[in-house]
């Protein structure tokens, strides 16, 4: 990483099979964040299934309120760096945890910049599957920045033209719609516009609109 003009800082976050650091780039000269993923620890489908479409994802998209990648690379050792724009105030969780939920009128703004990424993905094609607050950054300036598109899927169409339905269950519960919870064949597009309807909420009342404690009781609830 030095010899890419990359100088590694502090972790923002790890998980089974690899982590977040902050990094400085002689290049850009500015910060950014790399996650660094550790191919010899992760299982076979997320190598086969997964990694494949992040990568394809952060590649083909892009929009003023997704996360911009600046390069992806792998070395000898099996690690893969994408390397990305940093989200410096941090996820939407975490800012509604210190702040409380947001004035109406500047949740309306946040929204739209979300509601604007999720169309262009949909319009490409695309569906996030993994929409919620942890997964919206904020930058200098407060504006949404959604990453996190390891659960992202290029949506194949059938000889008809209608969106051929998914049937893996993706993402948290809380922000997942009922059908996928289920195990019903699902739309992802529908399902990402479910689970933006559970960000909207959160970020207007910071509480989330369901306990997903009991998962059968909560579906229940959805469903009344």
């Amino acid at each position: 990483l030095r010899k890419k003009g990359y100088s590694l800082s502090n972790t923002l976050g790890e998980g089974s099979y690899g982590k977040v650091k902050c990094a400085y780039c002689d290049q850009l000269k500015c910060n950014v964040a790399i996650k660094i993923i550790d191919k010899t620890k992760a299982p076979q489908e997320f190598l086969e299934r997964f990694l494949p479409r992040e990568i394809q994802a952060l590649r083909y998209l892009h929009h003023p309120s997704i996360i911009k990648t600046h390069e992806i690379f792998e070395t000898s050792a099996g690690k893969v760096y994408i390397v990305m724009e940093l989200g410096e105030k941090g996820d939407l969780l975490n800012y509604i945890s210190t702040t409380g939920a947001m004035e109406e009128n500047i949740a309306h703004i946040k929204f739209q910049q979300l509601a604007s990424a999720i169309k262009y993905c949909h319009d490409s094609d695309f569906a996030h599957r993994d929409l919620k607050c942890e997964n919206i950054l904020l930058d200098e300036d407060l504006n949404i920045k959604l990453s996190d598109f390891g659960f992202s899927k290029s949506l194949s169409r059938d000889e008809d033209g209608r969106i051929i339905l998914s049937q893996t269950f993706c993402g948290s519960a809380a922000y997942t719609a009922p059908e996928v919870l289920e195990g019903i064949p699902y739309d992802p597009k529908i399902s990402d516009i479910w689970s933006l309807g559970v960000i909207l909420y959160t970020v207007v009342h910071a509480l989330m609109p369901f306990d997903d404690s009991n998962v059968r009781k909560m579906i229940s609830i959805q469903k009344q």
